[in-house]
């Protein structure tokens, strides 16, 4: 490493890479989130990033070497499509830069450690968006898990049942394909994966298989893995993204020798089912902790983002880092290598694919 930045003692300045569906929620942190400061904004559609520069009143550029060479900046976000977030944030961390990368970090782990060494060797911090993890939900889940309130953790299940029209991935063309995107496990699961490793600890193996149903994409529409982790317990993965007519569930159930719980609403949102053997002052919290969210995104990047802001100022540390992150990417790709090759697929991955 050849150095460590020091720590930020104004606001964030904030530069965003990549303008389409998910930097909403980012523009919304950037609003709402105290110490943030949008700077300036970068899409290779340049027209696109000039509508939203225009509504934020930042100047758009139409790459990310542009945008970081006329305008000073402490934070790149990177909202670009998933198999470039590498490309982008070694690109920025060479430049100094902060790095925060939306879900996931990259498709491949041989470029996940290309940026987290990259980050390492500039100074900078590495940021993953892991917002699912912040809903408050889930918070009182893990706190129940850290607390050994399920004694031993038996069963976790993670059922993701969404829709995605053929238009959703018509209106991007790199939408569903393996270099720049993957499926629905690497996409819209993505977070499910996490909070289910993050939950349960580390994996020891997995038996997947995958299918391209009824979308006209490269990679999978719908998907089951089983998991076993080295605790012992079992783990269930069910998505789709063919749910008619609407999105229906996103849910996490952990099953213990004296606990039972189901977060689930469309996106881990909402306590379904909350039962422990003893009882501890959070079982007050269960229903003040449903949330009602505008999408599957839920409210989680205004927490994340306050964490970005505590971390780069020196007063916390990084919710979820680059090695953080890398953990489900790799439960992903042993997903995907175990259905491809109709095998069970040991964790860690014995080559980097």
């Amino acid at each position: 490493m050849t150095g460590v930045a020091t720590p930020i003692t104004g606001d964030v300045r904030v530069a965003l890479v990549g303008c389409g569906r998910i930097s909403r929620n980012h523009l919304e942190a950037f609003e709402k989130v105290e110490g943030l400061r949008l700077v300036a904004v970068a899409d290779s559609d340049l027209a696109r990033a000039q509508a939203i520069g225009a509504t934020q009143g930042v100047p758009a550029f139409g790459s990310l070497e542009e945008m970081l060479a006329a305008v000073p900046s402490d934070l790149v976000s990177v909202c670009t499509p998933s198999g470039l977030h590498p490309q982008h944030g070694i690109i920025a961390a060479k430049a100094g830069r902060h790095v925060l990368t939306e879900k996931p970090m990259a498709i491949s782990l041989a470029a996940a450690d290309e940026m987290v060494q990259a980050c390492d060797a500039a100074g900078v911090q590495l940021f993953v968006v892991k917002q699912n993890r912040l809903n408050p939900a889930i918070q009182l889940l893990k706190r129940a898990v850290d607390k050994g309130r399920f004694g031993r953790l038996y069963m976790a299940n993670v059922t993701v049942r969404w829709t995605r029209p053929q238009a959703y991935y018509d209106a991007e063309p790199w939408r569903g394909t393996w270099e720049f995107d993957g499926g629905a496990f690497m996409n819209q699961a993505s977070h499910y994966v996490d909070l289910m490793q993050w939950l349960m600890g580390p994996a020891e193996s997995v038996m997947a298989k995958t299918a391209t149903q009824a979308r006209r994409i490269e990679a999978e529409d719908s998907g089951v893995a089983v998991v076993k982790f080295r605790s012992g317990a079992l783990g269930v993965m069910e998505v789709s993204v063919l749910t008619y007519p609407k999105n229906l569930e996103g849910s996490i159930t952990l099953l213990g020798e004296t606990g039972s719980v189901k977060i689930g609403g469309t996106a881990v949102n909402r306590v379904e089912h909350w039962e422990f053997a003893d009882y501890d002052d959070d079982d007050k919290l269960v229903e003040a902790a449903a949330t009602a969210p505008p999408s599957v995104y839920g409210f989680g990047h205004l927490p994340y983002y306050a964490n970005v802001v505590a971390a780069l100022r020196g007063n916390g540390k990084a919710d979820t880092d680059g090695r953080a992150g890398r953990k489900s990417l790799e439960l992903i790709l042993g997903i995907y290598e175990s259905a491809r090759t109709g095998c069970e697929v040991p964790i860690p991955l014995r080559t980097r694919l």
